[in-house]
């Protein structure tokens, strides 16, 4: 009775701990491998190059530091196009308020009309309104066209006009009211809106110090200025670091400028690091490998393989390329401090083999007690 108990246990236990051996080799997920390619359709693999995917496995080194550094030292030339050295002068434009005085006349002050009672913010000032047209009404000089020129020219053409009334009479204009022209800011600034362009040049920087100023969650090297119908990508930090001024760049009526969130262009670290987690780039859209596993907490010293850490980029795209460290390296925190990541970015700490073991074990352990318990009730 004793030696059919032991038989009839063993069996089962016997089964449990074969299977527990086979799947240590084949159980999912647990390592991170590069076979040399892989197939598209699943399966089998095809002889056809065609139906197969080639995945770079690249090891990060000090030449390929200095290479991906080199492939950022030329200043796109679409953003070279936008500085300008000479600020523009405000066009007129239909809605706007001209002040306009002809010197020793008062009989033309007339023309000016009484200041309104309880005006609006948004009302127009005293003055000459430009209408739809673009044109203004002015005595003795009639209808004048003057959307889209600037008050210094308005003014000579007045002058020539007058010049058949009076003699040498001295004209200045000025624009009281400036409500024909705007740009919009959107994004990470303290107030996004419409920002009015006026006499002052509207810089880049003008633009969003009028909006209230980055955010603490702003991207600065990520900053969109569409107009007609093309964006521009800005990198504010990397212009500066360049000694460009973002103030040479002058945005135009309807241009809409946007500044990236930090938390739209995140890292992800995975597998053995201490906190797991989404970590942002720094303001000026930095992130070092170096940082971002400060960041995570380091690589957990009792269960990563630190000779596996990996860097998956463009995961999503047509071509995923995957970067390799030796984390356990002398040079390997110099590489990974000069190792900047990209948006998106997937950093991966591989675990050791007795990890492997234990979660392996961890999973089949209670399909090995169900195995004795029902043998041992089937008694």
């Amino acid at each position: 009775m004793k030696q059919r108990f032991g038989l009839g246990v063993g069996a089962p236990l016997l089964l449990s701990v074969s299977v527990l051996l086979s799947a240590c080799s084949i159980v999912p997920g647990q390592r991170m491998v590069s076979p040399p390619t892989l197939p598209e359709t699943g399966g089998e693999y095809s002889s056809d190059p065609e139906q197969n995917v080639q995945i770079p496995v690249t090891d990060i080194n000090l030449k390929l530091v200095r290479d991906m550094k080199g492939q950022t030292t030329e200043l796109n030339q679409q953003i070279a196009g936008l500085f300008s050295t000479k600020p523009p002068s405000y066009k007129l434009g239909p809605g706007d308020v001209l002040q306009i005085t002809v010197w020793d006349h008062p009989e033309l002050a007339a023309a000016l009309g009484q200041p309104a009672q309880n005006v609006n913010k948004g009302d127009p000032g005293l003055g000459f309104l430009v209408d739809a047209d673009g044109n203004i009404q002015f005595p003795y000089a009639g209808t004048i066209h003057v959307g889209g020129k600037d008050a210094a020219t308005v003014q000579k053409e007045l002058y020539r006009k007058l010049s058949n009334v009076y003699s040498k009479p001295e004209v200045t204009v000025r624009v009281s009211s400036f409500r024909s022209s705007q740009v919009y800011v959107d994004g990470e600034v303290h107030a996004p809106g419409p920002a009015q362009v006026n006499d002052i040049p509207m810089s880049l920087t003008e633009a969003i110090n009028r909006t209230g100023g980055f955010t603490p969650n702003a991207d600065q090297s990520h900053v969109e200025l569409t107009r007609d119908g093309h964006t521009y990508n800005i990198n504010v930090p990397d212009l500066i670091r360049r000694g460009k001024a973002p103030t040479s760049i002058y945005l135009q009526p309807g241009d809409l400028l946007r500044v990236g969130g930090r938390d739209e262009y995140g890292v992800y670290l995975m597998g053995e690091v201490n906190r797991p987690a989404t970590i942002l780039p720094m303001r000026d859209g930095r992130l070092s490998l170096a940082e971002a596993l400060s960041q995570a907490g380091s690589v957990n010293p009792n269960t990563a393989y630190a000779k596996q850490l990996f860097v998956i980029r463009n995961s999503m795209g047509d071509k995923p390329e995957i970067y390799h460290l030796d984390a356990t390296s002398p040079t390997s925190m110099l590489l990974a401090n000069q190792f900047n990541l990209e948006p998106k970015d997937v950093v991966y700490v591989d675990n050791n083999g007795l990890v492997k073991f234990n979660r392996v074990l961890s999973l089949l352990l209670p399909a090995i007690n169900a195995g004795v318990t029902a043998a041992l009730l089937a008694k």
